[in-house]
């Protein structure tokens, strides 16, 4: 007989069970959140720790132990990754907003010396404008998340807006289907 868990599951609500057993089913369900959703359905079942952490792909019980804590604190919101992980954003939402709205305003001629915006021509206005360590990366992944792809002509445009020529003017046409056409974001 195992020994008995530190701090047991608690029971489940009925839309609780239902709903690990959902994402314990689905396909398209990240495969670390289905993961926990089995392994907490085994400690609901009865079954121990050890068994649940070997069956759902854990490697260890205290894995498990640490998913149940955070279950009885949180609900269904333990299945996602605990905030805390991962890089800390370098740049914070004034310097990348700087970013995107200095990529869509036309360059200076005389002052950058180009017509078009590189990112190696935007990285030495940014650095001239304050943002002193800024590097082209850095650059490229704001505006890619903003919305704006390299193109072409070597301007970074928003994606799905495009200028045409029409007898009233220039015209600004955007593409209602644009976050369809561009897929899932990383």
């Amino acid at each position: 007989m195992s020994t008995p868990q530190k701090e047991p599951l608690r029971t489940l609500t009925a839309t609780e069970r239902a709903e690990l057993e959902r994402i314990g089913a689905a396909i398209g369900e990240r495969a670390d959140r289905r993961r926990r959703a089995r392994s907490l359905l085994l400690v609901a079942h009865g079954w121990p720790f050890t068994v649940a952490a070997q069956w759902s792909g854990f490697r260890s019980k205290a894995a498990v132990a640490q998913l149940v804590r955070r279950f009885n604190r949180a609900g269904l919101a333990a299945l996602t990754i605990a905030p805390g992980r991962g890089r800390k954003p370098t740049y914070a939402t004034e310097a990348r907003s700087q970013m995107v709205a200095t990529a869509q305003h036309a360059p200076d001629r005389r002052e950058d010396g180009t017509a078009t915006w590189s990112l190696s021509t935007l990285e030495r206005r940014l650095r001239r404008d304050g943002l002193v360590r800024v590097g082209a990366t850095t650059i490229r992944r704001v505006l890619t998340a903003a919305g704006s792809s390299y193109q072409r002509s070597r301007t970074w445009c928003p994606t799905g807006t495009a200028q045409r020529q029409r007898k009233s003017g220039v015209v600004t046409v955007v593409d209602p289907q644009t976050e369809e056409k561009r897929g899932p974001s990383s």
